[in-house]
Order: C-alpha cells, then sequence, then structure tokens
C-alpha cells in the first residue's frame, strides 16, 4: 500500500488533497497529531516513511521541508512557489513538460493556477514558433476567492464584510506577481507579460485570457487551434470549440480537474482563453494528477472531469 504524507494539511489546498485522498483504499494517509503537526522530529519521520509527500507550505517552510526528506525513495510534490523554476525539480504540467519526465523525477513543483492557464496558452505557440519569446504579452486571469486561501475565505464569507468585496477586484498591482517568474521561464520569454489577476466574489473556478494582435503571430488563427489540438491530447487539458451564447463564464470549471483552452477573435485581434478551477488544474487536482503518474496510475484516477471531458 502506498503510503502518504501532506504537510501543511490545515490550508486550502492541503486540506483538498486530504479530502480526495481519504476516499482511495489503495493509499495510507499518514498523519499527526495536532500537537505535533509543526514539530520538525515527527515531520521528518512521518515524511521518510513515505512514498509520497505533499508540501502545502508557504515558500520558507516548503524550502525547510524539503531538507526533512531523506529517503532517496520518497517523491516530494510541493505546492508551493518555491521550487518551480529550481534546478532538479520538474514542473509538475505533465501535458507540457511530458509525462515521463513526471514519473521519473521525486522532487516535483506544482504548477500556479494563475500560471497554469498562461501557460498552458503560451508555450505551445513559443515552441511551434507562432509567437517570438519576445513578443510584448498580456494576460488577465479571472479568480475565485478561494485561490486566496483560508483568510481570503474567512473574508469574502464574514458577515458585515466590505462592500467593495461585492465587485471584482484587481491585485499584483506592481506587476510584481509571485507566478511571473514561472510563466516567463517555462514559456521561455525574455519579456515578463502586463499581468492583471482580479479576484470576484464566487468561490472557485478561473479564466486566464491572453490577447494577440495579428501583426504578432508568425502563421494565421488557424495555426493556433491545431498546435492546441496537436499538443493537447489526452483527458486534462483539451481545445474546445464555442462559448455560452457570446459568453465565456469563469466558473464554468469550478468543481472540476479538467482545463479546456478556447481561442475567438478575429483575424486581426485573437483572444487565447484558458478555463479550469484554480482549487483543481490549478492545484490539488494538479498534484493528484501528478501523484498518479509517479504511481504509474491513470491519470484521472481520483479527478472529478467536467462533461466537455467526454467529448
Amino acid at each position: 500500500m502506498t503510503r502518504v504524507f501532506i504537510d501543511g494539511s490545515a490550508g486550502t489546498t492541503g486540506l483538498r488533497i486530504r479530502e480526495r485522498l481519504s476516499r482511495r483504499p489503495e493509499l495510507e494517509l499518514l498523519t499527526l497529531p495536532e500537537e505535533l503537526r509543526k514539530e520538525p522530529t515527527a515531520r521528518k519521520e512521518a515524511m521518510n516513511a513515505s512514498d509520497i509527500v505533499f508540501l502545502c507550505l508557504p515558500d520558507a517552510a516548503a524550502i525547510e521541508a524539503v531538507d526533512l526528506a531523506e529517503n532517496a525513495a520518497t517523491a516530494v510534490i510541493d505546492t508551493s512557489t518555491a521550487h518551480r523554476t529550481a534546478p532538479g525539480w520538474v514542473y509538475g504540467f505533465p501535458e507540457l513538460v511530458g509525462r515521463e519526465a513526471v514519473a521519473q523525477s521525486r522532487r516535483i513543483a506544482n504548477p500556479g493556477c494563475h500560471a497554469s492557464g498562461f501557460i498552458a496558452l503560451v508555450r505551445p505557440l513559443v515552441r511551434a514558433g507562432l509567437i517570438g519569446p519576445d513578443t510584448a504579452l498580456t494576460a488577465f486571469s479571472l479568480t475565485g476567492y478561494s485561490g486566496g486561501g483560508k483568510s481570503m475565505i474567512g473574508q469574502y464569507e464574514s458577515e458585515g464584510r466590505s462592500p467593495l468585496l461585492d465587485a471584482p477586484r484587481q491585485y499584483a498591482l506592481g506587476q510584481q506577481h509571485k507566478h511571473l517568474k514561472e510563466m516567463v521561464a517555462l514559456c521561455s520569454l525574455t519579456l515578463a507579460p502586463v499581468f492583471c489577476p482580479i479576484v470576484a466574489d464566487y468561490y472557485s473556478g478561473m479564466e486566464v485570457t491572453v490577447p494577440l494582435f495579428a501583426r504578432d503571430l508568425r502563421g494565421s488563427i488557424a495555426d493556433i487551434r491545431d498546435t492546441y489540438r496537436s499538443t493537447y491530447t489526452g483527458e486534462l487539458v483539451r481545445y474546445a470549440e464555442g462559448d455560452e451564447e457570446g459568453f465565456l463564464s469563469a466558473g464554468t470549471m469550478s468543481g472540476y480537474d479538467d482545463m479546456e483552452i478556447t481561442v475567438a477573435g478575429n483575424e486581426e485581434r485573437i483572444l487565447l482563453t484558458a478555463r479550469f478551477d484554480n482549487l483543481g488544474k490549478g492545484a490539488s487536482g494538479a498534484a493528484i494528477q501528478n501523484m498518479n503518474i509517479l504511481l504509474g496510475l491513470p491519470e484521472t484516477e481520483g479527478l472529478s472531469l467536467s462533461k466537455g471531458a467526454s467529448l
């Protein structure tokens, strides 16, 4: 039986991973008493007794935690930002870095939620030569408030909250969002995009859009669609046609673990959009997908797929 330990299981991502894995009888979840949850010796023992360790910690704590995992056979999946561009770590987006790379690694950095959508849209186009690495890109990303963790969830769900929370709020105004580093690195960009993340008054769901001018495209809108179709041939990321009667809802994929890529616009101005759940393919769903690959199981084991995934 596979032994799994979640370090940081009290946070939003850790709780979601625990909930999902607790329904899988082939896994044994190692847990610590509440009084030992932050105790280094107890955590170290649990880590090195495990086959898989999920780190659901702040960046600094995740860096310290990795040093506790001394068992060479223990695979670590880090959901923090700490190791996403670090040497020796595989970026955990199997559809883009290769499933074999994930399967053979003992150190996997789970992608950021906003970054997942941006990289899914941009990396295939750079690799296909349809846009250059020096293209000046912009991106805006809508997310549900669960993306801000327990404190933001509490803020949005509290009585007597500020009326400012009733409307969408843009943040990271200084253009220093922590996901930018992986967005640039994984897409081989020489310029960071102008990135506009927006949190809105709904629980979960994400919609990342990258606009393109045709003058920046080395090809056609049909070439973009063909590139996405050939890149995403699995069940968890797919290219899809159409919208919801002229709209694209950021809540369409809420509660699911797959991602939908769409292309809209015209021959002059193009909209590339990725929709997924910030807690699914943007966090815990991606982490479990990576675990499944490590264990040689079907990628979708224990995951929830939208109806579009079967089309």
